[in-house]
């Protein structure tokens, strides 16, 4: 490169960080992601509804993963694994925190896809829940169905 004599080569600093992204969303996408939506909704639910949404998540996970999600938060439901149904007390709805709900739904979302759409159908039918967590959900609700064929689609060509 040939350069004058008077002139210096700057050298211009390279930024090895990655821009800032707020926690949870992705680049351009306003809406947050699966799981921390999920999580936000379960944490201003009923505890009826809690129980019905965690069976719903907790039911497709083997053992192992029930010993070791959460901080094994979900260790208590090992003897029930692989059962058709899981006994699920408002009590242990109520201790589930955000932070375990976030992880148990990252965890269903690559491990049973079809489960984590149950659960979007229970959560999309109560109308409280949509007035309170308002336009996000419905926006990640419509992305996620929008990019699949309903999960009740695909059962019935299988039988």
């Amino acid at each position: 490169m040939k350069m004058s004599k008077h002139r210096m080569l700057r050298e211009v600093p390279r930024t090895t960080q990655r821009p800032e992204v707020s926690k949870g969303t992705m680049p351009g996408c306003e809406a947050p992601s699966l799981p921390l939506l999920v999580a936000d909704i379960f944490t201003k639910l009923r505890l009826v509804q809690r129980v019905r949404v965690l069976r719903r998540l907790l039911v497709p996970v083997g053992p192992m993963a029930l010993a070791v999600l959460g901080g094994g938060a979900f260790a208590k439901f090992v003897a029930q694994a692989r059962w058709p149904r899981m006994s699920i007390s408002l009590e242990d709805a109520a201790r589930v925190t955000s932070s375990q709900m976030i992880e148990l739904v990252r965890y269903v979302e690559q491990s049973n896809p079809q489960a984590l759409q149950q659960v979007m159908v229970v959560l999309s039918r109560d109308t409280a829940t949509i007035a309170a967590v308002g336009a996000s959900f419905a926006f990640v609700l419509m992305r996620r169905f929008s990019d699949r064929k309903p999960w009740r689609a695909q059962f019935a060509r299988r039988g």
